[in-house]
């Protein structure tokens, strides 16, 4: 397969998804990215792994630190659909957000001036 053609998949970033396969089975989170080329999602706080950085001006004494490792597409299930893919299957349309509602309080009656 080449480089150019993308491959379609069931889920897409910002969709909320369940592990249902694997050593994280009953997970859930939001869907970080999605890596189409070798078929694996990001998935936010599911996969944790530790990856130890060089030194470098941002970590001076260099440092481990923790992210989300890739999990194969087939082992998520769509839980909900995202905010981005929701208004993209309506056309392209993006929903406009619902107005404020605001409520006008009563002012307190004004105290006579002293003379």
């Amino acid at each position: 397969m080449s480089a150019t053609q993308l491959i379609h998949t069931h889920v897409h970033a910002g969709d909320v998804v369940k592990v249902i396969s694997g050593n994280h089975r009953g997970s859930e989170g939001k869907i970080l990215q999605v890596i189409r080329a070798k078929n694996q999602v990001l998935i936010e706080g599911v996969r944790m792994i530790k990856k130890h950085v060089k030194r470098s001006q941002e970590q001076p004494n260099g440092a481990i630190i923790e992210r989300e490792g890739p999990i194969h597409i087939s082992n998520v299930k769509l839980l909900e659909k995202g905010a981005s893919a929701a208004a993209a299957s309506k056309g392209g349309k993006e929903a406009k957000p619902a107005k404020a509602k605001v409520v006008k309080t009563p002012k307190a009656p004004k105290a006579p001036k002293a003379e």
